[in-house]
Parts: structure tokens; sequence; C-alpha cells
């Protein structure tokens, strides 16, 4: 048992990736007897979307409540983060809109649904206050739960002294779920060894085209942000320019790509903020560790790019009611996505309960892509952590703490 945790969980889902596709085309026959693994497994992540999506989005918000990120400077990074990770919600969503990567996916037993009878606008903006919380919880209704997560957090930062216990026990009850999520990703290589196992029975090697059409898609959409988002944001609101910066901070996006963390690229990034960029330790001591929690780029495009890869592998028609939907719960929970591999397929739940999306079928969707979402998780960090860098160097210009001699000289090293 100590040697089969020593392997990275990464290669061990390789692993069962490899097994499963192996069993399908060895013995396609025998794949219905092993479903049961996968079935569990969806299952277990199904179990923990609605409570991950209510206790880490109000713990999100309780630890904003240090007076340094509520005061002006936190106002203008908060702001700048809620602008890109909406832009880049939108850019996900355009992009696979564009490439149609989820057409014609085959989801094993997942077949084309219907929203059913549209919900009118009324019914759906007072569905948002839910009349019990409970009962809300239970259902996994994910627009009601993202309005009391929000309404929790933002009630027990005014509370003040009294508030600072339940906030630590949100920050507790986060750790936990956390812990929890991480023992369901152990579980990942047999789940995933299952279900591959039955899709490619079920659908033959199909499945990898489709998932290479979805990682190009994730591709471009992280150069799209990158490279015209952040650029504009230095160009157009720091008045700066664009080469020093790329330049600069070459080391961070090499460690955010290979540890596909934005807390593990955190130590390297206020490094290269002060010593490439010339942002004061001031800002990018409160900036960056604050971009670390909410600044998520790269996980609002992946949000936006899969929830329409899901509606277009379910058959489901996009309209201005859906966009909308999509675009607000995505931003929502991208600043929520914990700091977990693949903690974006969880949330994608909240993303497509509020379109009408069974939480069965969202789960489907979980399990086609988790086997590939290392390499994706890998690509979308990446712009995350160049937002945090752009947008520090940004608040640092506004705020008079850039040093424009170290920004613009070659890098050290």
């Amino acid at each position: 048992m100590r040697g089969w945790f020593a392997i990275p969980l990464w290669k061990r889902v390789l692993g069962g990736l490899f097994l499963g596709l192996l069993l399908a085309i060895v013995w396609p026959q025998a794949a219905p007897s092993v479903a049961v693994f996968g079935d569990l497994f969806v299952r277990a992540i199904r179990m923990l979307v609605a409570p991950i999506v209510l206790v880490t989005i109000a713990a999100g918000i309780t630890s904003l409540a240090d007076p340094k990120r509520l005061g002006p400077l936190g106002g203008r990074t908060v702001g700048l983060f809620a602008l890109t990770t909406a832009i880049a919600v939108s850019i996900g969503m355009l992009v696979a809109v564009v490439l149609q990567p989820g057409v014609g996916v085959p989801i094993g037993q997942a077949a084309p649904q219907a929203l059913g009878d549209p919900v009118p606008l009324y019914d759906q903006l007072v569905g948002i206050v839910p009349t019990n919380i409970v009962e809300a919880l239970a259902k996994g209704d994910m627009l009601a739960l993202i309005f009391v997560a929000i309404l929790t957090g933002v009630g027990t930062v005014f509370s003040g002294e009294a508030g600072k216990p339940f906030a630590a026990l949100l920050q507790s009850l986060s750790s936990v779920l956390l812990r929890i999520v991480g023992l369901v990703m152990e579980a990942t290589p047999i789940g995933v060894f299952a279900l591959i196992a039955n899709a490619v029975a079920d659908n033959g090697a199909a499945v990898f085209v489709n998932i290479g059409w979805l990682a190009l898609a994730v591709v471009l959409g992280s150069l799209i942000q990158i490279l015209l988002v952040h650029s504009l944001l230095l160009r157009l609101l720091a008045r700066l320019p664009v080469a020093p910066f790329f330049r600069g901070i070459v080391d961070a996006l090499a460690v955010a790509f290979s540890t596909a963390s934005s807390s593990a690229t955190l130590p390297v990034a206020m490094t290269v903020a002060g010593r490439n960029l010339g942002v004061s330790s001031t800002v990018y001591s409160t900036v960056l560790p604050l971009g670390a929690s909410i600044g998520k780029d790269g996980t609002a495009m992946y949000v936006g790019l899969l929830s329409i890869f899901s509606l277009q592998a379910f058959g489901v028609p996009l309209d201005a009611g859906v966009v909308l939907i999509v675009l607000l719960t995505g931003a929502l929970a991208a600043f929520g996505t914990a700091p977990v591999p693949s903690a974006s397929l969880f949330m994608l739940a909240a993303v497509l309960s509020a379109v009408g999306i069974a939480p069965e079928q969202t789960a489907l969707i979980v399990g086609f892509v988790l086997p590939f979402d290392r390499l994706l998780d890998m690509t979308r960090t990446v712009p995350s952590a160049c937002a945090n860098l752009a947008v520090a160097t940004t608040v640092a210009r506004w705020e008079g703490e850039l040093d424009e001699g170290i920004y613009r000289a070659p890098p050290q090293r």
C-alpha cells in the first residue's frame, strides 16, 4: 500500500486509463462487470458537490476580512480579478462555440437532453432566494446555494469580532471537505479504469478524438486570455510595455505549468514580482496571496468552456438565457473553486445545474474528462498565474509602488 500511494496520483490515473482501455479492446464483454466501481466513484463526486459549493464560497469571502485586503488596494485588486474572471468565462464559452468540441461526444449511457419547459425569468430570479436552506442543499439547487454562501460570508465579515468564531468554523469545514475530496480523489484510478472501460467498449476510441478537441480549445482559450486580455490590461490600464512583463514572469509560468497549482506557484511569483517587475513588497505581499485564492482566470475559462462542451454533448440548444446563466454562475463558481487538483470539475455542477442538467449527467461529464484532466489542469494554471502577476503589476502602477527601472530592465536570474 505504501508503494501504491508513493506513486503520484496522476501516474496512477494514467495507469487506470491504460488498463481500462486495454480491457475494452481485449475483453469488451467484461467491461459491464466493473461498471459498479465507476458508478460508486460518480456517486462520491455527486455527494461532495453541494457542500463544497456552499462552504468554500462562504469561507473564501470570510478570508477577505483582513483590513489590508478590504481597503482601497484590496478593492482595486478584487475588482480587477472580477473583471478578468468574467472575461475568461466569456472566452472559454466563445472558443467552445467556435470549435464545438462537445458535438457528438459519446458520454456512455448519457443521451441528448432537452431543458423541458422554459422557466420564466421571474421564477428564475425568485428561485435564487430559497425558502428553505436545507431543502436547497438536499436538492442541490446551485443558484440558491451560491446565494446563501455569499450571504453567509458577507454576514460573517460584517459581524466583526462576533463573526470570527464562525469564520474559523467555515475555514475548518472547508479544510475538512478538501481532505474528503483528497480521499475521494485517491479512488480516481479505479473509477477511471471502470469509466474508460465502459466508455470505450460502448463507443470505441472516438472518445479520444473529442478529448483532443477539448484540449485544443483549452490551449487556445489560455493563449487568448494571456496574450490578449492580460496584455491589454497592462497596456491600457497600467500604461506599461508588455514585452518586459512576459520576459520577467517566465519562471513563475514554468512552475505553474509543472505543478498545476496557483498556491505552489506563489513563492516564485512573489520573487519575480519584486525582482523582475519592480512591484513593491507592500503590493505583492497583499495582491498575490489574494490572487492565489480568487484569481482563477484559467479555471474561469475552463468552466465556461466545459459548460458549453457539456451542453453540446447533451444536445441542449444555446439561447441568450442559457448563455447569461452560464456566464454568471461560471464566474461565481470560479471564485469559489478550491485549491485542489481538478476542483473545477466539481464546480461544473453549479453551472450545469443552473441550466437544467441533472447531477447524474454532470457526473458523467466529470467521469469522461477526469482521466485527461491533469494535462488540462497544468495548461489552465498558466493563465491563472499570469493574471495574478498582471493584476499585481497594474495595482502597483496605480498605487505608485512600481519601479519602472526594474520593470524595463532585463530580468535577473
